[in-house]
């Protein structure tokens, strides 16, 4: 009787434990979210042609289209541990004019603002650099 009631208990517990869980990992979930969303990224683009330089403003998951580029960010982040931070992003790019479906993105990878060469953003018309990684 007693060794029931122990595990009656025991199931209560685990799914109290469960629940408390759940709760917790959602909370953090939209606490995540919420600041991915407060998140503004600046991106130089240089046109070659015209050697006009714009800033590009984005928030992380939203696609800009400038000129025939759709560019979209999706990570940012300032490291924490130095006194002159380095800022690195994640971000794609497609050229709209290029309709080869084997290469959907022109550049797709990590891109660093002191080092922009370490992997580079090659296009003959464009060149794009991380400026900022901002929370605002």
């Amino acid at each position: 009787m007693q060794l029931k009631k122990n595990i009656k208990l025991g199931i209560i517990n685990f799914l109290i434990y469960i629940i408390l869980l759940v709760n917790i990992s959602y909370v953090f979930a939209q606490e995540d979210s919420s600041i991915k969303n407060n998140i503004l990224i600046e991106i130089n683009v240089l046109d070659k042609v015209s050697s006009k330089n714009t800033i590009l403003k984005l928030k992380i998951g939203e696609e800009k289209k400038f000129q025939n580029l759709l560019i979209k960010v999706l990570k940012c982040e300032n490291s924490k541990f130095d006194d002159d931070p380095e800022i690195t992003a994640y971000i794609q790019v497609k050229d709209l004019n290029v309709s080869d479906n084997e290469k959907v993105f022109i550049f797709n990878g990590w891109t660093f603002s002191s080092s922009p060469t370490v992997n580079p953003f090659d296009h003959p018309v464009y060149d794009l650099w991380l400026s900022s990684c901002k929370i605002i």
